[in-house]
C-alpha cells in the first residue's frame, strides 16, 4: 500500500490467489472481468491513495510525505481545478465525502483531516488509533481500512469506533485491504500489490466475489513496482465505475463483466 523507499521498512507483498472455490456438492464462480468503456488522462506524478466522484468531478487524495495533496479534477481532461497541499508531516491516504465535507486519512499520524468541500478550507482533525489506508461510507457510517483484514466502522460526527468486521474469502482472512468504495450496497476494496478488487458484504465481511483487472495497465506503462492498482470511484448518478493506480498516466471507466458459474463435482450416489 505505501511507497517503499530506503526510509520505509520492506513489507512482503500480498498476492491474491485464484478465486475459484470448488467444494464437494457446491458450485463456484470465476472472478468477474471487465470491459474498458473510456480512458481518461491521469497525472502520472499522483501517488493515488483515495478517489471519489462527486458533482461531475473527481476528488483525489495523493500520498508521500512532502507530496501529499487534496485535488479536485476535471474528468475529461485530468486538469486540476483545485489543489490543497497537505503538510509534509502527513502521508495522506484514503478519502471520502460526508455531507458538505471531505475527509482525508493519514497513514501513521492517527488523524483524519476534514475540509469544506467547496474550497478545501481545513475545518478540523479527527483522531483514530492505528493506521489509515482506505476510507468510504455507507448511509450511516464511515468505513476505514488499515492494511489488515479488518474493516472498521466509525461515527461520522465523533469518529468513535463503532464496530468492525474481518474480511474473509471462504473462511480465510484477506489482508492488506487498501482503497475503498461503496458500490451497490457492497464495499469494493483494492488489495495492495494486486490487480484484483474484492467485493465485500458490509454486515459480515464476507467476500462476495472478485473483479480481476489484470492487464488494465500493462507493465510497460508502469513507472515502478509501486505503480499499482489503487483508486476506485463510483458515479452513482450515471452508474459509472472508475479505476486508476498510483503513478498511472490513465484513469479507466470500466464495465464489470460477471464471471461464469463453474460447475462443481457431481455428487456420488448414496
Amino acid at each position: 500500500m505505501e511507497f517503499l523507499t530506503s526510509h520505509f521498512v520492506a513489507v512482503r507483498r500480498f498476492v491474491v490467489g485464484a478465486v475459484i472455490f470448488v467444494c464437494f456438492g457446491l458450485q463456484a464462480f470465476a472472478a468477474d472481468t471487465y470491459r474498458i468503456v473510456h480512458v481518461y488522462p491521469h497525472d502520472r506524478q499522483a501517488f493515488t491513495q483515495g478517489l471519489i466522484f462527486l458533482d461531475d468531478h473527481l476528488y483525489e487524495s495523493t500520498g508521500i510525505n512532502g507530496k501529499s495533496s487534496l485535488r479536485e479534477e476535471d474528468l475529461e481532461t485530468g486538469r486540476i481545478l483545485l489543489l490543497k497541499d497537505v503538510s509534509e508531516k502527513y502521508f495522506a491516504e484514503g478519502l471520502t465525502d460526508w455531507g458538505n465535507t471531505l475527509i482525508q486519512l493519514t497513514w501513521q499520524a492517527h488523524v483524519a483531516l476534514v475540509y469544506d468541500r467547496t474550497r478545501f478550507r481545513f475545518l478540523h482533525a479527527l483522531q483514530y488509533d492505528g493506521e489509515g489506508w482506505g476510507l468510504t461510507h455507507d448511509s450511516k457510517n464511515l468505513i476505514l481500512s488499515d492494511g489488515t483484514a479488518t474493516l472498521r466502522f466509525f461515527d461520522p460526527a465523533t469518529f468513535k469506533d463503532l464496530r468492525h468486521v474481518t474480511v474473509k474469502d471462504h473462511g480465510k482472512p484477506v489482508p492488506q485491504l487498501n482503497e475503498l468504495e461503496f458500490v451497490h450496497g457492497e464495499i469494493y476494496a483494492n488489495i495492495w500489490h494486486s490487480d484484483r478488487i474484492a467485493r465485500i458484504a458490509p454486515a459480515t465481511g464476507k467476500v462476495l466475489g472478485w473483479i480481476d483487472l489484470s492487464g488494465l495497465l500493462p507493465a510497460s506503462e508502469r513507472s515502478s513496482d509501486e505503480a499499482v492498482l489503487n483508486g476506485i470511484a463510483y458515479d452513482a448518478a450515471h452508474d459509472r465505475l472508475f479505476v486508476t493506480g498510483k503513478l498511472w498516466p490513465k484513469l479507466f471507466e470500466i464495465k464489470v463483466i460477471p464471471g461464469e458459474k463453474m460447475p462443481g463435482p457431481a455428487r456420488r450416489p448414496k
